[in-house]
Formats: C-alpha cells, structure tokens, sequence
C-alpha cells in the first residue's frame, strides 16, 4: 500500500495520536516489540541510530561501515537532517 493510501494515513494519525498520549516508555517498547517484526525493530533502530551519527557529523563512510547501510539511505538522511524545521532535528532535541 501507498503511502497517500487512505488506510494508511488514517491509521497512522491515529497511531501517533495514542504514541503522543503516553510517556510510558517500557508500554512503548513492548507495543513497537508486538507491533513489529524483529528486523522491522531493527531496522528502526538503525535508522534513529543513523540520524544521531549524521547529527554528530560523523563522516557517511565511517556511518556506512559501523551501521552496514548504503550510501544512498546515508544520503537521504543527512538531506532530511538539513531541511528547514526537520523533523528529526526536533525529536533530537526531545534527547536532550
């Protein structure tokens, strides 16, 4: 399915919406560990993983070897890091 699908962003909105409502981390994880394959988790992992690399200006090869993940993906996150109010920059800053 696409994502403009109408299951899709419906679902999704509705998603976020309940993720907004709670700060209960283990609650969290152990939905994303029900909702979610083990490699889907992992991949997740590695994207957030790859964001915080970029965001600490490690060099994209150094990224590449560390995390196993091609250029391309590499690339399309420092792009998204870089737009004007990224989104990733702001849930960066709910690190710290």
């Amino acid at each position: 399915m696409k994502t403009d699908h109408p299951v899709v962003t419906e679902n999704l909105a509705e998603l976020v919406q309940c993720l907004a409502k709670t700060s209960d981390q283990e609650l969290l994880e152990d939905f994303f560990y029900c909702l979610l394959t083990p490699s889907e988790i992992a991949a997740i992992a590695t994207r957030w993983a790859l964001v915080k690399a970029l965001d600490e200006k490690i060099p994209q090869r150094e990224i590449s070897k560390t995390l196993g993940l091609s250029l391309c993906k590499i690339t399309r996150g420092s792009r998204e890091l870089k737009k004007p109010n990224s989104a990733f920059k702001r849930m960066l800053e709910l690190l710290n």
